[in-house]
């Protein structure tokens, strides 16, 4: 994926992974890891996206007394 992100050319990555045919490369390019975490977090609900989680003091007490 980042070879084809970087050329943005199908061909040049299916002759660098020796791929017979582009069908093949295209396998592997569907899946796009970046795209899949993107569809993800748009479909979580907003307190529990990244980032949005605040700890209590209370919380924070808790964990600094374990260590």
């Amino acid at each position: 994926m980042i070879i084809l992100q970087a050329t943005q050319d199908i061909r040049k990555v299916s002759l660098w992974l020796g791929h017979a045919t582009l069908t093949t490369t295209e396998i592997y390019t569907r899946g796009d890891p970046t795209e899949k975490l993107d569809a993800i977090e748009s479909i979580v609900p907003p307190h529990l996206r990244r980032g949005a989680f605040q700890p209590t003091d209370k919380l924070i007490a808790l964990l600094k007394r374990t260590l």
